[in-house]
């Protein structure tokens, strides 16, 4: 009679080193299905010498002993041999960087021209997309400071920031494209913006401070008066006279500009045009704008000025006057003294007279004895 093994004693029959590989199988077998354990394809670029690391096709391409360098993206640093320090993050960021250090792409074309330049910072689209040799740049935005080549310390804030000049320096552009030829300026806004707010400055007295102005551009500043600004310094003369023509008036800002109507005191820039052209500030397009009130002050000083000589001129006239009548007085009271003493004099000589001629009638009417002979 056969016996019949059961599968569980068949298996505990069998070898521990065919279990120990049919394990072996199976675990390999999970671990090569696990999602976090499939291989990348293709497989990274990973770590270059020198503490660089690129990833992206291209990225890195032609690195010489340049080290610490971080390149992502296709053709990121492409250029790069010996720069040192640079992180390229995009299609092309610092494409042509050679030997730069200490620069930070990121975005389409960032820096992308950039050969020498060191410790720049351009994050957007084309952002410094022509430099070439320029330092120390900072552009945030898409194409900002996209046309600066070698210029140096530029700050552009906002899309195409700064995109408006190629050789400047030290500028500061937010939301403004700058001008050509621009160095050492800040603009802030540009056409759209139709009013500014800052705060710290409304309450806050500045001792020893002057005025600031502005012109029909938005450009700020201040009146200088020192003599080593100025040119053809001539008296004013006459100059100031028209003036006394000019019509001061009360008047209320429109409800849209003062919803309070407070009460204003000044002149019309259209009457004060008609009077002296000189003395009105245009706008953009021509049109008088305000009034220079600070040239209608000095032509009012010099008209003081004026009046004041006259003022002082008859004061020293009737201070004359004063002094010749003075002595007048003084001639007059002496004369009365004169008066008075030859009038004393006279009195006491009629006196006398009248004594004498009282004697006189007297012996006239004596009678008199004659001598007989």
């Amino acid at each position: 009679m056969k016996t019949k093994t059961s599968p569980t004693t068949n298996s505990m029959n069998r070898s521990p080193l065919r279990c120990g590989l049919f394990l072996i199988a199976l675990l390999l077998a999970c671990f090569g299905l696990s999602p976090a354990a499939q291989a990348v394809d293709p497989p990274p670029d990973g770590g270059y010498p020198n503490q660089n690391t690129a990833e992206g096709e291209d990225a890195l391409f032609s690195l010489g002993i340049g080290f610490n360098n971080t390149a992502v993206g296709f053709q990121a640093l492409f250029s790069n041999t010996n720069g040192n320090d640079n992180t390229a993050v995009g299609y092309g960021a610092l494409y042509q960087n050679i030997s730069g250090d200490f620069n930070t792409a990121s975005g389409f074309q960032a820096l992308y021209f950039n050969t020498t330049g060191k410790r720049n910072t351009a994050h957007g689209l084309n952002a410094l997309y022509a430099n070439t040799t320029g330092d120390n740049n900072t552009a945030i935005g898409q194409f900002a400071l996209a046309s600066n080549t070698t210029g140096k310390n530029n700050i552009g804030v906002g899309i195409s920031a700064g995109s408006g000049f190629s050789t400047g320096s030290n500028n500061i552009d937010i939301g403004n494209a700058g001008a050509d030829g621009d160095s050492k300026t800040i603009r802030i806004g540009d056409s759209h913006q139709t009013a500014t707010f800052i705060a710290g400055i409304s309450g806050v007295t500045v001792a020893g401070g002057v005025g600031v102005i502005i012109d029909s551009n938005g450009h700020l500043g201040t009146v200088n008066s020192s003599a080593r600004f100025k040119d053809n310094i001539q008296p004013m003369d006459k100059a100031s006279e028209v003036i006394c023509a000019l019509k001061p008036v009360t008047f209320r800002y429109k409800q849209e500009i003062d919803p309070d109507a407070i009460p204003q005191f000044g002149l019309v820039a259209e009457d004060v045009e008609k009077v002296n052209p000189d003395l009105v500030a245009r706008d953009d397009h021509g049109k008088p704008f305000t009034v220079r009130y600070d040239a209608v002050n000095a032509m009012l000083l010099n008209e003081f000025l004026k009046e004041h000589k006259k003022v002082e001129a008859q004061q020293r006239t009737i201070g004359q006057l004063k002094s010749n009548a003075a002595k007048q007085e003084a001639t007059i009271s002496e004369l009365k003294k004169d008066v008075q003493v030859l009038t004393a004099q006279i009195k006491e000589q009629a006196a006398q007279i009248q004594k004498v001629s009282a004697q006189m009638e007297l012996d006239r009417f004596a009678p008199r004895t004659v001598a007989n002979k």
